[in-house]
């Protein structure tokens, strides 16, 4: 069995989906309609986009999932999922090129959680590390522990065994990173985010989200969405809304939707997006189940 996983923010870079553009006429009629449903030219930050212009949220979010979707539905024949999942952002990649979402209500919703999360930033100053070393239980500990005395630090991202990013306040981060490298963590690396992703601190966001996904139309995917929050297979539309909406302020749970994806029957994982960050960790999960 064949599974798409689609990738999220972090893998941008300047040149991201030109050769595409500039080859496949479907694409480049894709990529024309992402510009006309933004209202700008998302595709001249793209492909000639500075660094940091690409690693603002609002253009981040969108080009990423752009680039996502239009390389999955290009593929023709060869994209026929028998599952999909997506990391954080991916997630609505996942679900748009599965077709429980349009392209622009895909896009509109992706630009719409940008803009609120890039507010919600703006808010708290807020940020993210990566802990290499250190198991599950040990990095949640530590940072109930601190969360206990007022300073916000949750997991955020289970990556794959051995790798968890947390996330929260600026003093709950530096004091948890200390925390987890005292408890063995062979690395606490500080993250350039501009927030706190997928922490209580993305609360405001995650309220103006939801309005805008209880307006949208979505309907049953054609294949199952292993979803971020509970890393379970989906179709329900009603469902996939409830855990996108709880995405904002959840965990990605990416090793336990891996290894349920392994379980499930899937023997080849194909990524869809910039970059090959995805098959880094798959490759890390499977040696850890020992697949």
């Amino acid at each position: 069995m064949k599974a798409f996983v689609f990738t999220g923010q972090g893998a941008q870079f300047s040149g991201m989906g030109k050769e595409l553009y500039e080859n496949n006429p479907v694409a480049k009629e894709y990529f024309e309609r992402a510009n006309a449903i933004l209202g700008f030219r998302i595709t001249d930050i793209m492909f000639n986009g500075s660094d940091e212009e690409l690693k603002q949220t609002r253009v981040t979010q969108p080009a990423v999932f752009i680039h996502s979707v239009v390389s999955a539905l290009t593929m023709g024949e060869s994209f026929r999922p028998d599952m999909v999942a997506g990391h954080s952002l991916g997630e609505f990649s996942a679900l748009t090129a599965a077709g429980a979402l349009t392209f622009e209500d895909g896009l509109k919703l992706v630009y719409k959680r940008a803009l609120a999360m890039q507010k919600a930033c703006e808010m708290q100053e807020s940020t993210m590390a990566a802990i290499l070393g250190l198991d599950d239980k040990s990095v949640e500990e530590i940072c109930e522990g601190i969360n206990a005395k007022g300073n916000i630090v949750v997991a955020a991202n289970y990556n794959c065994p051995g790798q968890i990013v947390i996330s929260g306040s600026i003093e709950g981060v530096s004091e948890a990173c200390e925390a987890l490298k005292a408890a063995g963590a062979k690395r606490a690396l500080p993250l350039s985010v501009s927030g706190a992703f997928h922490s209580p601190i993305m609360q405001p966001a995650k309220e103006e989200l939801e309005a805008a996904i209880m307006e949208t139309e979505f309907s049953t995917p054609c294949c199952p969405v292993f979803q971020n929050v509970d890393a379970k297979p989906h179709t329900n539309p009603e469902e996939i809304k409830a855990n996108l909406i709880a995405q904002l302020t959840a965990p990605v749970r990416w090793t336990a939707t891996i290894t349920n994806m392994i379980n499930a029957g899937a023997q080849e994982f194909v990524e869809c997006g910039p970059g090959n960050v995805q098959q880094g960790l798959i490759k890390k999960i499977k040696a850890a189940i020992g697949e």
